[in-house]
């Protein structure tokens, strides 16, 4: 099973152009594009079924008119609007619109949308970088409030197909038909909530203008086992408790504890063979009143962490849900990124460093810690505060790969289209998840999964991957009604699974 690589649209550009080079015209990949879009209309229309196709000025809109000429050769009723006269395309868009034979009407001719079983959406591709205005935003309107069935050719009308974000206004998909490889803007929301279901068409570019297209940039995957299995713990029958590691949590006050339980039980259930919660004194008799597997030790200060990390054995800490927010936490994360094991921060341990990412970067570096930040979008602008990581009009992948440069820490931007990336500039989009995972609890569950893995001695990127995949499946697989505490039960039947790939 491979890593699935995104691909950018300037590395889209350079496939296309790597395969006119050797030797498939761009005419016959738009002729090839265009029978795809053909075919997964007819998948949404009766035989009596009415569509219309939307072209737009670019070689999106001449896909739009191969798909209509095939659609009409195979007998389908079918209409075509152009935002531009015909006249005015060039290139293979006007080899395309050549073909077709049917008559052409201008987009603000186009008559009630309400007769149409189907609107093909081949007006903007995913290259769109500027606002949609004028004469095309109107069309895009009405076709809106027509509420017709859009099908949408790269990505809809709208969607920046490298961050997801919205040019103005877009149009609400029930499918999207991309070429060769999925988009960033597929995965990236609001992208990825108005593209419905997306089918990736093969147009022929082969293996070879693949590998060209992607060239040096810095590789950006669609997040799943393809991507990290080959790391992923297995056990064998020398197998036992010691070789799987011993994840260190460290508890907030009395009253302030079950964030920690709940990251601590997530790491012994993905598989870490020891895990010890670390709490003040008077924490301790809460924490045991709800434990059992998971050991507890004492801790008040930053020279108590320091004298429980003389062992060795203790490959990874976690640090953040429910510890308190203050120099006392940011005192424990400079122990515990100071001694060089694995480290996982979110919540409070990241709030602590406001404006401070330097500074934390600096103890990562130190220690050489191999370190994994956990932050959802408030947590991160709090500590990336004044750094280039923030600045308007960044991407999410940009903006998670410029904290993790900074911080030579793997990166976890959490939300419904969370974002890992390692300081050497990777990138994993994750949309293996549901919005039931947006409850109480859930980020902390997170926290531990990431921990566990580690302790059973993946990196930290592969690591990250991983527990935010398993993450997103168990809450799957859970559906209505869940809390976080569901979430590690869920994992047996999650790891069965993997262990079955």
């Amino acid at each position: 099973m491979a890593p699935i690589r995104l691909l950018s649209v300037e590395a889209m550009r350079r496939v296309d152009a790597a395969a006119i080079r050797a030797g498939t015209s761009g005419r016959v990949l738009m002729e090839r594009a265009g029978a795809a879009v053909a075919e997964r209309a007819r998948k949404h229309l009766s035989d009596r079924g009415r569509v219309v196709v939307l072209c737009g000025p670019g070689n999106n809109g001449g896909d739009g008119f191969v798909a209509a000429r095939l659609l009409a050769e195979a007998g389908v009723s079918v209409d075509l609007a152009c935002l531009v006269p015909v006249a005015d395309l060039t290139g293979d868009a006007a080899g395309a619109a050549s073909g077709w034979t049917g008559p052409v009407m201008a987009a603000n001719d186009l008559g009630a949308l309400e007769g149409y079983d189907l609107v093909v959406d081949a007006v903007f591709g995913a290259g769109l970088s500027r606002a949609i205005t004028g004469e095309a935003a109107a069309l895009i309107e009405r076709v809106a409030a027509s509420h017709r069935l859009v099908l949408a050719v790269d990505v809809p009308s709208g969607v920046d197909g490298d961050t997801g974000l919205v040019r103005g206004l877009a149009l609400q998909a029930i499918e999207t038909v991309t070429f060769v490889a999925l988009k960033p803007g597929h995965l990236l929301q609001p992208g990825r909530a108005l593209r419905g279901a997306v089918h990736v068409a093969d147009i022929g570019t082969g293996p070879e203008a693949l590998i060209e297209g992607l060239g040096d940039d810095p590789a950006v995957f669609h997040n799943g086992p393809g991507l990290w299995l080959g790391a992923f713990p297995r056990l064998d029958a020398t197998s036992h408790k010691y070789t799987r590691g011993h994840a260190l949590v460290l508890s907030g006050p009395a009253y302030r504890t079950g964030a920690a339980r709940l990251a601590a039980r997530a790491a012994l259930r993905v598989g870490a063979g020891l895990v010890t919660l670390a709490s003040p004194a008077l924490a301790l008799p809460e924490n045991a009143a709800h434990l059992t597997a998971i050991m507890l030790r004492p801790c008040e200060t930053a020279d108590d962490l320091d004298d429980l990390l003389v062992d060795e054995r203790l490959n990874v800490v976690l640090a953040g849900p429910g510890l308190g927010m203050g120099s006392a936490t940011r005192d424990l994360v400079a122990v515990a990124a100071a001694v060089g094991r694995g480290l996982v921060l979110d919540a409070d341990a990241l709030t602590s460093f406001k404006g401070q990412a330097r500074l934390l970067a600096a103890h990562i570096a130190d220690g050489g810690s191999r370190a994994v930040l956990t932050p959802h979008d408030g947590e991160f602008a709090r500590l990336f505060e004044g750094s280039d990581a923030v600045e308007d009009g960044l991407s999410k992948p940009d903006r998670a790969r410029r904290a993790a440069a900074l911080t030579g820490a793997v990166m976890v931007l959490k939300g419904a289209d969370t974002v890992i990336a390692a300081p050497d500039g990777r990138v994993a989009i994750n949309d293996h998840g549901t919005p039931y995972l947006g409850t109480a609890g859930s980020g902390d569950v997170l926290g531990g999964l990431v921990a566990g893995l580690m302790a059973q001695g993946m990196e930290p990127f592969e690591a990250a991957c991983a527990a935010v995949w398993l993450h997103g499946d168990a809450g799957l697989r859970h559906g209505p009604g869940l809390i976080a505490e569901d979430i590690a039960e869920m994992m047996p039947a999650v790891l069965r699974a993997i262990a079955a790939i």
